[in-house]
């Protein structure tokens, strides 16, 4: 009897960590079929759901981005992977002070207008790198912010070089690895190391998927060296799942990464505020955080940049729900602050402006 008891507490346990793990490691995309995955993802069907719904919020339609894509094409670009646990041991979890005033509404591109890169909406092409997309966008826009740099850093340099410790390239990766990157290897500008898909999408369904570039560690351009060309960041952490604790780090810092569960209806959306109505888990995708506010009809909302080009959304931003955790939206965001390393101080009459050491 005591040793049933035993077995019973024992398979209690097993189960209660199972379902810690994938709470920490995030939703799994649905398993579908071969049919469902050679079909289009963007569907009248979905976008009539969405249009009818009482409640939706939003506006769904039928994107150019995507109207040749399977549904296999578009999970091509959702490369966030459920991130291994011993990437987070030893990262810090940053809370801010909860009486900081922050206002009802906040969108970095105003508050930062000198930093053109903030409002750059680029294209991830063919390749699910989106991982590294919002993390080198959130460091360029800081390194602005804090130094008054207009650096873009290199995507490439992170997906061709990081390797194995940040995941598989253009077959997804891990958001909080990408800024350990930085950490310890820093990131070349986009000038030295462009991103090796130039076309977008701009041929029917995107083909072929592209494979990872690879790590070439030398400039494009001959008057400019690889080492001198990287730029660093000084700390990596997550921010605290609590929405003041984020609308805090943006206010104070800038742009942060975040990862989010694809829905079908997703890939419609044209604008308003998005939640989940309808449609199959798709997988895992990481954008740029760049604000927040409140809807006329009382709706909280975060806002965010997408790397689809601005045929897709609106004008290749969307918001969604703020302060319910929408799709794991507020689950891990990811951040770093830029480090004064191949930054240096130039004296200009009585201005003092910082720039890149390349």
């Amino acid at each position: 009897m005591a040793a049933d008891s035993t077995t019973k507490l024992c398979l209690v346990s097993v189960v209660l960590l199972l379902g810690l793990v994938s709470s920490l490691q995030g939703v799994s995309a649905d398993n579908l079929t071969k049919q469902k995955l050679n079909s289009k993802i963007l569907q009248e069907e979905i976008v009539k759901k969405v249009n009818e719904h009482p409640n939706a919020g939003w506006k769904a339609a039928l994107n150019d981005r995507f109207s040749n894509a399977t549904v296999a094409e578009f999970k091509r670009l959702l490369g966030v992977k459920p991130t291994p646990k011993k990437l987070l041991l030893g990262v810090p979890v940053v809370s801010h002070d909860q009486s900081l005033k922050l206002p009802k509404s906040f969108d970095a591109r105003t508050a930062w207008p000198q930093c053109t890169s903030i409002g750059n909406i680029l294209d991830q092409g063919h390749c699910g790198s989106c991982w590294a997309f919002g993390a080198v966008e959130s460091l360029s826009d800081r390194f602005c912010i804090q130094f008054g740099m207009n650096i873009t850093l290199s995507v490439n340099d992170l997906l061709a070089c990081c390797g194995f410790r940040c995941g598989d390239g253009c077959d997804g990766g891990y958001p909080i690895a990408a800024w350990q990157y930085f950490s310890y290897s820093g990131v070349v500008t986009e000038e030295c190391d462009p991103y090796f898909d130039q076309t977008g999408c701009s041929h029917p369904g995107c083909e072929p998927g592209y494979p990872t570039p690879k790590c070439m560690r030398k400039c494009v351009s001959g008057n400019q060296l690889w080492g001198e060309s990287k730029h660093y960041s000084v700390s990596t952490y997550t921010v605290k799942s609590d929405p003041q604790d984020i609308m805090a780090e943006i206010y104070k810092n800038g742009p942060v990464e975040v990862s989010f569960t694809v829905y079908e209806d997703f890939a419609h959306y044209k604008s308003g505020v998005y939640k989940h109505i309808t449609g199959s888990n798709i997988g895992g995708h990481a954008v740029k955080l760049i604000g927040w506010g409140t809807t006329d009809d009382g709706e909280d909302y975060w806002l965010l940049a997408n790397q689809w080009n601005r045929s897709w959304g609106d004008d290749g931003y969307f918001m969604i729900r703020r302060g319910t955790n929408e799709c794991g939206i507020e689950d891990e965001p990811v951040g770093g602050l830029p480090s004064s390393k191949n930054v240096f101080k130039v004296i200009t009459g009585s201005d003092e402006i910082s720039v890149a050491s390349v």
